[in-house]
């Protein structure tokens, strides 16, 4: 069967690398765009793809699922609007693969439950890469022996949201290894407000956003006499394409949500 495949954020620099993956694939159609604002009848017409890529933009999920009906919406947007259009995607019985990051745990707990109720599925990845899902993994298996953690995570200064959901992810793994402690001198003291990052359950979480990154963090584990350091690079954005193809296929066969990648790598 033909996977039918909608894209939000095609223009975007991971939309526009996830277009070409699903054009490419024989197992999937890319039926349709949802774009926030009017760019065109198709995406030919936004100049950014070739004049054969005539998969119709639309600005309304509702027209969009009433006319080409997908089976899947890959939403590769901003932080704002996310939450909304997923709860909506589900409501249409469209299985959203979410690449955004900017949950809260509380919007994360609703659509989980929507998503059971519904027995729909919906995988919510906070970092398509498989190398990076294998870093958080190690992470967490590591911090059951080092659990003193500090996170630096390291992305391009386009960004919108601080800590990366990777970052967050990371800690949330390593949170259910790691027992609750504040992490450094007991009267330490910032000279400077924020000089030493998030607190999340007194591991540090730290945000670096430069020109010229892409996606990058590592994980730092310390111990008596010695560091650990797990680390993973993306240097561009077909890393991420394994990771939603994969999301893509796995979430027609679940009727619930997933969070994070590393549970449907094996």
């Amino acid at each position: 069967m033909t996977i039918r495949v909608a894209i939000a954020g095609a223009r975007g620099k991971m939309g526009q690398e996830a277009v070409h993956t699903v054009m490419k694939n024989e197992e999937m159609e890319l039926v349709s765009v949802l774009d926030y604002k009017e760019i065109g009848k198709t995406l030919a017409d936004t100049n950014l793809f070739p004049s054969s890529y005539d998969a119709p933009v639309y600005t309304e999920l509702e027209t969009l699922h009433k006319e080409t009906k997908p089976d899947v919406l890959v939403d590769l947007t901003s932080p704002e609007a996310v939450y909304e259009r997923t709860k909506k995607a589900l409501e249409l019985n469209i299985r959203p693969v979410v690449g955004t990051t900017g949950f809260s745990d509380e919007e994360l707990d609703e659509l989980t439950q929507y998503a059971k109720d519904r027995k729909i599925g919906c995988i919510i990845a906070p970092n398509f890469a498989v190398g990076a899902v294998l870093m958080m993994k190690f992470a967490e298996q590591a911090a059951k022996y080092l659990p003193d953690v500090e996170i630096i995570e390291m992305h391009h200064d386009q960004k919108l949201d601080a800590p990366s959901g990777t970052a967050m992810k990371t800690a949330h793994l390593i949170s259910d290894q790691r027992p609750v402690h504040e992490q450094g001198h007991v009267r330490e003291k910032e000279t400077l407000k924020g000089a030493r990052g998030a607190n999340y359950d007194g591991m540090r979480i730290h945000s670096v956003r430069l020109p010229g990154l892409v996606a990058h963090q590592q994980v730092l584990l310390g111990g008596e006499g010695q560091l650990l350091t797990i680390r993973h690079d993306s240097f561009n954005r077909g890393s991420f394409m394994s990771g939603v193809v994969l999301s893509i296929k796995t979430v027609m066969e679940t009727e619930e949500l997933i969070y994070g990648l590393e549970h449907i790598i094996g």
